[in-house]
């Protein structure tokens, strides 16, 4: 990488950091440290986890295409506004629904999307990957460090202290937007940001839906057990401010749970290893459901939660990306991004529900059957084989693309092929027997 693509991807992965850490610094503490206030309620508590769920999954797509419209940094600044703005009236909040309203105003800053696509603008065709891998790192780490500081500060300064940072992390962010990262024409693409008229035909996708509900029932159980968890916690006489205390060796040992199962897949992610993994996080839950004042149950089954959850949290994008139609990926993983957040909503409302009408034991059973019921979705999921993708300049006319699409295709190592006469580019999925200088040359009689 070249120092502009190094400023880029440092800037917008501390951006990712700040803005991620704000969101996720509140799950492990919200549920215990909600019933100061007047109104509280699971139901409640649990609508304040996952509110922020809702707007994100309904925002994800729009301002991805605003992005496109308005220029990438303006929708960035303005989602950081609207992030910061709702952080603020959580943490004024003297009620539950006052704070629900701040969390589903914080949702409201969906700039993922925004994000992703300045990174593909300010870097290199060649080194887009790395850029990729390092805001990656940066999205898994925020929620590390959000898990084991959320309790300390919490601690300190209360539910209030917590918002109140949040909103000061989003707003440090913002000079880092504008003079941080290095200014670029807006070049959008289909592989970058969604296209509206692509969702409706990629939503019913036979090769995306299982991946989609996957991430969606994810979230959902990650969301839920966030709820429950530190209720559960306290049982065991651990007040709120020792949770970091047992966060960090479970996170420690299921990262380690983590790199076995990488090198089980060996690069690939086979069928196998996924319904592994959920297959944890389901016996996690029923363990929850069935322990009985066991503290060593409790811990297994965190370990095993988080084992299966950081594998399929890091697996899943790689999967839809390979699978998404060439030219599709950014409307694919708007998509993907919408189910993701909307799963978290979900769990918020089921453990809420279930508590408030049951009981919080109910809740990890609830967990357990829907995570039950997915891997019976995920068993009807074909292996797949991950295909790199290559963008190619070419400035065809409309007339020609079709007749170049098929003449790339008919090249070894080609596994499917879109030309966008509009975006002058060629998109591919391709092996690793596929020659990039014959492709080169069948492009050039197109011209």
């Amino acid at each position: 990488m070249n120092a502009t693509e190094i400023r880029a991807a440092l800037a917008l992965a501390l951006v990712y950091v700040l803005r991620m850490m704000g969101l996720f610094m509140v799950m492990p503490v919200l549920a215990v440290a909600a019933m100061d206030y007047p109104d509280y309620s699971p139901m409640l508590v649990g609508l304040a986890v996952g509110g922020y769920g809702l707007t994100q999954a309904a925002l994800q797509i729009p301002m991805g295409m605003m992005s496109d419209r308005w220029g990438r940094k303006p929708v960035i600044l303005l989602g950081l506004a609207v992030f910061a703005a709702g952080s603020l009236i959580a943490a004024s909040a003297e009620s539950m629904a006052l704070l629900i309203a701040g969390r589903v105003l914080q949702g409201a800053g969906a700039i993922a999307g925004a994000i992703m696509a300045l990174a593909t603008d300010v870097s290199r065709e060649t080194q887009r990957a790395k850029v990729m891998a390092v805001i990656g790192i940066a999205i898994g780490f925020s929620f590390y460090l959000a898990v084991l500081i959320g309790p300390l500060i919490a601690q300190h300064w209360g539910l209030s202290g917590v918002f109140g940072i949040t909103g000061i992390l989003a707003v440090c962010c913002m000079p880092l937007v504008k003079w941080g990262v290095p200014n670029a024409p807006s070049s959008a693409s289909g592989d970058t940001l969604p296209h509206l008229s692509e969702v409706k035909s990629l939503f019913l996708s036979p090769r995306l839906w299982r991946l989609n509900l996957s991430v969606m029932v994810l979230h959902m159980l990650i969301t839920l057990l966030f709820v429950q968890l530190p209720l559960t916690l306290l049982n065991f006489n651990v007040t709120l401010e020792s949770h970091w205390m047992i966060y960090l060796p479970v996170l420690g040992v299921s990262i380690i749970g983590l790199v076995v199962l990488m090198g089980i897949s060996r690069g690939r992610t086979p069928k196998s290893v996924m319904l592994t993994a959920a297959g944890l996080m389901m016996a996690a839950f029923f363990m929850l459901h069935m322990q009985d004042h066991h503290w060593w149950i409790v811990m297994a089954a965190v370990v095993m939660f988080f084992t299966g959850f950081n594998y399929l949290e890091a697996s899943l994008p790689a999967l839809v990306s390979t699978l998404a139609p060439v030219g599709k990926k950014g409307t694919a993983m708007g998509i993907y991004a919408s189910f993701q957040f909307f799963g978290a909503f979900l769990g918020g409302l089921m453990s809420g529900l279930v508590t408030d009408i049951w009981s919080p034991k109910l809740a990890y059973l609830a967990g357990a059957i829907g995570a039950a019921i997915w891997i019976m979705v995920l068993s009807g999921m074909r292996e797949v084989s991950k295909l790199k993708r290559l963008v190619l300049q070419a400035d065809v006319s409309v007339s020609r693309q079709v007749a170049l699409n098929n003449a790339l295709m008919a090249l070894p190592g080609v596994d499917d092929a879109v030309t966008s006469a509009k975006e002058r580019a060629v998109y591919l999925k391709i092996e690793k027997n596929f020659d990039i200088d014959e492709a080169r040359k069948v492009i050039a009689q197109f011209i």
